[in-house]
């Protein structure tokens, strides 16, 4: 019998970012925590996630499809869920895991607009069950140092912030390419990616968002704008493309094992297509976007991405009534893919599909009177910057005591990073700038 002080989780949604929670659990945190079952709408998928188990030393778990979802809690005496399904459907299990007695574990963003966030705040209350969003960005070590540096007030009171965060090619096309590509499913990249930087200036400045107001179009990826400036390969997907083979954008999902198993063998089920082309018709998400964020505090941001950057990265400055902090970072390795098919484990795809690690961090503070000084980051190893392993070791391990930085995000936490993406779609919508703490009760 399993001893009492392990806690019992089960996973919802097995896609590839499932492997990074029960992979970290098995391997890793085997003493304090065990997986007892897993489930999706697509049986092959989970048959896939239940090999890779296998094949990094755990034993295989009883899979539940989605309608059997409180079954599996119930069988399974699951303490905790988490959920890793895709962003439209967060609310429903994170909701239902608290009705069943479970606290909830949830990827960002902890959902996608005003109605779900409200629905989540409600069923705190009314469950006193707890939910966690998962921010591995604040575990960055230059992102606590940051903190650190704010909370001393080196450069004083915040009174503006520009972020300029972009995402390169390899990266923002991928989001072209997949469910997130459909803003009814994701919210958009301001939603599913920029959630991580609206949170951070959250976390860095100790405040919330009052007032949004965006401007954003899709300017790069799809059919239209691919016509305009020549492209050849304008296919609805990738395989079994004869234009895809010298294409840079393309991803062979049939040339890697993990992605096959997980979704080209899972078509038949669902139909959901993983390689489409970010050229093609139906992006209905914007590729750039231009904000303006006024915060509680009084101070404002000015806020701009973009996903077709020929480096990933993101350059924010601080300006204080004492000083200025500037950070630059250049961040490298995500794929999407690259590994051949063989009987193997995923290899350099697990350690770099979903983001890579730090290549360039600097932080330079300059005083209003005195000589600017680069501050010293230890630079730390994993995915996020250096944030997951720190994260996965907060979240799933038991806690040797309180987290002086205060990086654990919970639904205050993950709702306020949410709104500001509410407030980007509405803002774009309306034209207008949109007063979001008035969108939910909290």
């Amino acid at each position: 019998m399993t001893s009492p002080q392990i806690k019992r989780y089960v996973i919802v949604g097995m896609g590839v970012r499932s492997a990074f929670y029960y992979q970290s659990i098995i391997q890793d945190f085997k003493s304090s925590a065990t997986v007892v079952g897993i489930c999706d709408t697509n049986e092959t998928r989970m048959k896939a996630a239940n090999d890779r188990i296998a094949e990094i030393g755990g034993e295989r778990v009883p899979m539940y499809k989605a309608e059997d979802f409180d079954k599996m809690v119930k069988e399974q005496t699951a303490d905790v869920v988490i959920v890793t399904t895709i962003d439209k459907f967060h609310h429903v299990y994170c909701i239902r895991a608290m009705e069943l007695g479970c606290d909830a574990i949830t990827e960002k963003p902890m959902t996608i607009d005003e109605e779900k966030l409200q629905a989540m705040i409600d069923a705190e209350k009314r469950t006193g069950k707890q939910v966690r969003v998962l921010f591995n960005y604040r575990y960055a070590p230059h992102h606590t140092k940051l903190r650190e540096l704010v909370d001393s007030g080196v450069i004083g009171e915040i009174s503006t912030v520009h972020m300029d965060w972009i995402l390169d090619c390899a990266h923002g096309s991928d989001f072209m390419r997949r469910w997130h590509r459909n803003k009814d499913t994701s919210g958009g990249i301001q939603m599913h990616k920029s959630i991580h930087h609206f949170d951070l200036v959250h976390y860095w400045l100790n405040t919330e968002p009052e007032m949004v107001y965006c401007v954003g179009s899709l300017r790069f990826y799809g059919r239209e704008n691919a016509e305009r400036r020549g492209e050849k390969n304008l296919g609805e997907r990738y395989l079994n493309n004869e234009a895809a083979k010298d294409d840079p954008f393309a991803i062979h999902i049939d040339q890697n094992a993990q992605l096959k198993k997980l979704y080209l063998e899972a078509e038949h089920e669902d139909g959901y297509i993983r390689d489409r082309n970010c050229f093609a018709d139906g992006i209905t998400i914007e590729d750039n976007l231009s904000m303006i964020i006024k915060y509680k505090n009084k101070a404002v941001m000015t806020y701009n991405t973009y996903a077709y950057a020929p480096w990933e990265g993101y350059r924010c400055v601080f300006n204080g009534s004492k000083g200025r902090i500037e950070i630059n970072v250049v961040e490298g390795g995500y794929s999407a893919g690259g590994e051949t098919v063989t009987n193997e484990g995923l290899g350099e795809l697990e350690a770099n599909y979903i983001q890579g690690g730090v290549e360039k961090t600097n932080i330079v503070v300059y005083p209003l009177w005195g000589q600017p000084y680069v501050v010293d980051v230890v630079k730390s190893e994993g995915g996020h910057g250096g944030g997951d392993p720190l994260l996965l070791r907060d979240v799933i391990a038991t806690s040797d005591g309180e987290d002086s930085f205060k990086r654990a995000a919970y639904i205050r936490d993950g709702g306020n990073a949410v709104l500001v993406g509410v407030g980007a779609n509405r803002s774009m919508e309306t034209g207008m700038p949109v007063q979001v703490q008035n969108l939910v009760k909290w």
